[in-house]
């Protein structure tokens, strides 16, 4: 659940009114946060580990000395004398083993934002701003992958809105609950990639309508396949994309769907291209050629995914299918700008649709009229009754009947072409895989799954955020599904 600050410090009021120990709590913070650090970064190398005064800092000595049991270096930096340090935090401080900073390889350096925790409030002064600043130096010039504890340093947590002096994390490792300063959309680009750090003795309390996608939570809605699974119970899944010029959408959304466990692909292409996409999808995929989009209706297909590479030269094709078609559709890129003439199509259509939105299309079914992200998504879930994907750097997924999910995957490597063609791939391919044939779910489970792939390309497959592709992510699409399986951060 996404919570305020006052409510997270009610919520450590009660557990402490139980007999529940800070210090068990810190422990189990510490211990998440390293976790999260080892899963980014397999090799060990320097930690730089910045602290304030207070238990935010023994978090991240915590963290520290379960780092140190990995084989990293630590380098501790105070912005007060260790003398000013709470009791609890010195404690941690004095069961840091002596590990100073050595050589370490570049890429698997990290710095922990242990500075401020939730209760700062204004421009942060003094030795904590010029911590701050030394650590936004550390990430600008030395590409530090940083770690804010809880909430950077210099996030006012009343508002969300980021101090003029304020940590650039990569990751925000949020305890216990998400607070909703950390997905105000000011915050985006000082809280970075989220991850919360679930702790037993202090569950979320039972309130908010936005809840947050863990792998955790998710991997329940995922069954396992069983031994005897043929292909047939995999789904099978229609493509509606591609057109003269515009090929490699159809190429790239049919591949994701795919490799996101559909049984059967099928693209249905237009004769003056269907010869293209049969040489250039993967060999997996079937291409059939319709002379209309509409011969869909007397096909057989558990899931159609519409849009990618499109054009809007079928529009009428694409109208009928999406208002006459009774299976789920995912409903993406040149299909929503077509949508776009007529929204109120969305109250009768004859099936479950997803719509998967970039902000500019989304802009064009709905305009924004200086809403929030999250209440623009709610203010046009009011009015139709779909489930609706707002991509972005926190993307949003909702339906009409109240659920609300902010996704925590994903990187800046994202922002390329072709992202949304593999995103609208694999939620087509997850619905029929679903025991509850749910579009939400295979929204949410899709954006967290692209996400994941992005990261493990990065981090793992030699990628950096420049030469990211769709491909890419496509390529680390097993990987993902078994982040998600592990429960992975």
């Amino acid at each position: 659940m996404v919570i305020t600050c006052d409510e997270m410090r009610h919520a450590e009021e009660a557990a402490f009114a139980r007999g529940v120990r800070a210090e068990d709590l810190m422990e189990d913070a510490g211990r998440g946060i390293a976790e999260i650090v080892r899963q980014f970064h397999e090799t060990p190398g320097l930690c730089v580990v910045f602290c304030g005064k207070g238990h935010n800092a023994g978090d991240a000595l915590v963290a520290a000395r379960h780092l140190a049991s990995r084989g990293w270096s630590i380098d501790v930096r105070f912005a007060f004398p260790e003398s000013t340090l709470a009791p609890l935090t010195a404690k941690k401080l004095a069961e840091l083993p002596k590990c100073g900073p050595s050589v370490a390889c570049h890429r698997s350096n990290v710095a922990l934002d242990g500075l401020l925790g939730i209760g700062a409030r204004g421009e942060p002064r003094g030795e904590i701003a010029t911590s701050i600043e030394a650590i936004n130096r550390l990430r600008q010039d030395e590409g530090v992958w940083v770690l804010a504890i809880d909430i950077p340093s210099g996030l006012d947590g009343s508002t969300g809105i980021p101090a003029s002096t304020c940590v650039r994390a990569d990751l925000t490792a949020t305890i216990a609950c998400v607070k909703d300063c950390l997905v105000a959309d000011g915050a985006t680009n000082v809280v970075g990639r989220l991850a919360v750090v679930e702790l037993k003795e202090l569950p979320p309390p039972e309130s908010g309508s936005w809840s947050i996608s863990t792998a955790r939570a998710l991997r329940e809605w995922l069954p396992a396949r069983h031994f005897d699974l043929h292909k047939g119970d995999c789904g099978r899944v229609g493509i509606i994309a591609g057109s003269p010029g515009f090929t490699g959408a159809a190429c790239l959304c049919s591949a994701a769907a795919l490799h996101a466990g559909a049984g059967l692909v099928t693209v249905l292409a237009k004769p003056d291209c269907a010869e293209t996409l049969a040489a250039s999808c993967v060999p997996e995929v079937m291409v059939k050629t319709v002379e209309s989009y509409e011969e869909v209706h007397d096909l057989r297909f558990d899931s159609l995914a519409m849009g990618p590479g499109l054009g809007s030269r079928h529009a009428s094709e694409i109208i009928s299918i999406v208002e006459k078609a009774n299976q789920p559709i995912v409903v993406d890129a040149d299909a929503l700008n077509v949508l776009s003439r007529d929204v109120t199509l969305l109250t009768r259509c004859s099936g479950p649709r997803l719509l998967t939105p970039h902000p500019g299309e989304m802009g064009r079914l709905f305009p924004q009229e200086a809403r929030s992200r999250q209440r623009w998504l709610e203010d046009f879930l009011t009015e139709y009754p779909v489930s609706l994907l707002l991509k972005g750097a926190r993307t949003l997924v909702g339906d009409a009947k109240g659920a609300r999910f902010i996704n925590t995957t994903g990187n800046p490597g994202m922002a390329s072409g072709g992202m949304g063609d593999v995103l609208t791939g694999v939620c087509a391919a997850l619905a029929p895989q679903l025991s509850e044939k749910n579009l939400l779910q295979s929204a949410v489970l899709g954006a967290w799954l692209c996400g994941r792939s992005a990261e493990y390309a990065v981090f793992r497959g030699g990628d950096s955020p420049e030469s990211l592709s769709a491909s890419s992510v496509i390529k680390h699409l097993g990987r993902a599904f078994e982040g998600l399986r592990a429960g992975e951060y």
